[in-house]
């Protein structure tokens, strides 16, 4: 298994995911932080960054649609202005001010875990 991942590490990793898609990170450092602590867990529980925000298999095929960024975040983005946790916003949608709410989920049922 790969190595533990730090919260530091996370934070490079979601940093250089958004600055290299053009996407902004949720303004809310609480927020984002337990974002980067559920992307953390989710690593140094199954070697990959899992969504934070939806139920794992824990089996990499399985979840290979919820691995950060997920198969759902750039629909979501075009729709709602970011992705389901809320961690990647549009920078339209951060320039205008905007809080993420929630939005419907786009995974198949039968695909949770």
């Amino acid at each position: 298994m790969p190595g533990k991942k730090t919260k530091d590490n996370v934070v490079t990793f979601v940093t250089m995911t958004a600055t290299k898609q053009n996407w902004v990170l949720h303004p809310d450092k609480v927020f984002l932080d337990m974002l980067v602590e559920g992307l953390m867990t989710n690593y140094n529980r199954y070697a990959y960054f899992s969504c934070p925000c939806r139920s794992a298999a824990g089996v990499r095929e399985k979840d290979k649609d919820i691995i950060c960024p997920c198969a759902y975040c750039v629909p979501d983005q075009k729709e709602y202005g970011h992705c389901y946790c809320g961690l990647f916003l549009t920078p339209e949608f951060a320039k205008a001010g905007k809080k993420p709410q929630p939005i419907p989920e786009r995974r198949p049922a039968e695909k949770d875990a």
